[in-house]
């Protein structure tokens, strides 16, 4: 009885905590089934059905956001004609791949040592673009050139393999090509709306002979935990990139990795 509730609460916990982070939500929550004992088939589907928690948490966060474009495409506002355009062509990337390799994307979600590599190689890109990425204010999402848009939505499609982070690689997508830290990282979290809800509903209804009536009461859990868990997340998270960068993002991927990689090899 006690298995039924601890491990919603724990696997909503990794993904509130991961989702919005440079640091990959899949790969940790596979991570977690083969680090607790857990049976990953057995809490695959509950480990998507999750997952618009964390959305939810965006849309609570910026809702004023959200509003503001709304009322601005009544009118035809360019800045939010520029904000919904982004985010679409951005999202469409996904759309092709996703549909076109979601078989074989899903064997890769079976691998936890795939999700260790993905996290020490992108733990070093992360670094690298630190270093190198040359960034100037762009004014907001709406801001964000139309050319730049479609890369980070190219770019993003790299998060298909686990362990790499859908965030991760739109963020640092973003910066590579000039986007400030700040815009880089509200870009992930209004993409993650459009990217993630059609993952999930896809993946849903793909597996849906899977799930049964005692399953609802499970992912209700994990929901609401991932859910206020975002929350707070995503507060902290800005605070943290506008003072640090992502330097510490990028030596705890390394090091979560590396100690993964060690674990699975003598266990």
């Amino acid at each position: 009885m006690i298995e039924l509730y601890l491990i919603p609460v724990l696997l909503g916990i990794v993904e509130g905590l991961t989702e919005f982070l440079p640091v990959s939500s899949t790969g940790h929550l596979i991570l977690a089934t083969e680090l607790l004992g857990f049976d990953a088939q057995a809490w695959a589907v509950f480990n998507i059905a999750i997952q618009p928690g964390a959305i939810l948490a965006i849309v609570v966060l910026y809702w004023r956001t959200f509003m503001d474009v709304l009322k601005g495409l009544m009118t035809w506002q360019p800045s939010a004609v520029a904000f919904t355009r982004n985010l679409l062509i951005a999202f469409f990337p996904a759309v092709v791949l996703g549909l076109a390799f979601g078989d074989q994307i899903e064997l890769l979600l079976e691998s936890a040592v795939v999700v260790s590599w993905a996290l020490i190689i992108g733990g070093i890109v992360i670094l690298i673009v630190e270093k190198v990425a040359k960034t100037s204010d762009a004014g907001g999402v709406a801001g964000v050139p139309f050319k730049t848009a479609i890369a980070i939505g190219i770019v993003q499609c790299l998060a298909m393999i686990p362990g790499v982070s859908r965030s991760a690689s739109t963020i640092l997508g973003a910066m590579a090509m000039g986007v400030d830290r700040k815009t880089a990282a509200e870009f992930s979290f209004f993409l993650a709306l459009p990217t993630l809800t059609g993952a999930t509903v896809l993946q849903l209804y793909k597996n849906r002979a899977l799930l049964t009536p005692d399953d609802f009461g499970a992912i209700a859990i994990g929901f609401f935990v991932s859910f206020i868990v975002a929350l707070v997340v995503v507060k902290v998270f800005l605070k943290v990139i506008m003072r640090y960068g992502f330097v510490p993002f990028a030596w705890y991927r390394i090091i979560a990795g590396t100690a993964a990689l060690i674990w699975l090899s003598n266990r």
